[in-house]
């Protein structure tokens, strides 16, 4: 299985995304720092975000997630976007078909619309509450987990950093699917 599940079934919620970059690249994030570009080496990568929103109807963790697993233009979409879909389908999340020209936002939009990068795997915190700043800290406190730059993926937080370099990624989901129940509120 691609992902993985915590938490109750809201419609809204935190997450994580382990992305496998399959070849060195030089990538400018946007308007981080300035627009120059950084090298990032094969590997994996650790991304947290949040998708949470009160509008009623809304599905913002299925909506992000399903913009995440999409490229730009006609690029492929990622792998496992079809899984997440048909995951999001079962619960009653009704779709728009394609993903066609969306527009590169946020900093990982930049990354995840490379061809030589794969979300791999996601892990969703189903919730109301704003858990993005803790699921970083705890990420930064894994043994093999390295920030790739401060404030990269961050753009709403004052501290910090929302991507991480990863050494080995099925390590990594083992301690975060032990850890991260012990997180959830109650």
């Amino acid at each position: 299985m691609q992902f993985t599940t915590f938490g109750n079934n809201s419609r809204e919620g935190s997450y994580l995304l382990l992305i496998d970059l399959r070849a060195p690249v030089r990538l400018s994030f946007g308007r981080f720092m300035g627009g120059r570009e950084m090298p990032l080496g094969r590997g994996s990568y650790l991304y947290v975000g949040s998708a949470l929103g009160s509008r009623k109807g809304a599905w913002p963790l299925a909506s992000r997630l399903l913009r995440h697993a999409s490229r730009s233009a006609e690029k492929p979409p990622h792998e496992l976007r079809e899984g997440l879909l048909g995951y999001f389908r079962s619960a009653g999340f009704d779709s728009k078909p394609g993903s066609a020209g969306k527009r590169l936002h946020w900093h990982i939009d930049h990354l995840l619309d490379l061809p030589e990068a794969e979300l791999a795997h996601v892990v969703m915190v189903a919730g109301p509450e704003r858990l993005e700043h803790r699921l970083a800290e705890l990420a930064a406190s894994m043994p093999g987990v390295s920030p790739v730059a401060e404030g990269l993926g961050a753009q709403d937080a004052t501290t910090g950093t929302h991507l991480f370099k990863v050494d080995d990624p099925e390590e990594l989901l083992g301690r975060l699917k032990m850890t991260l129940p012990g997180l959830l509120p109650s």
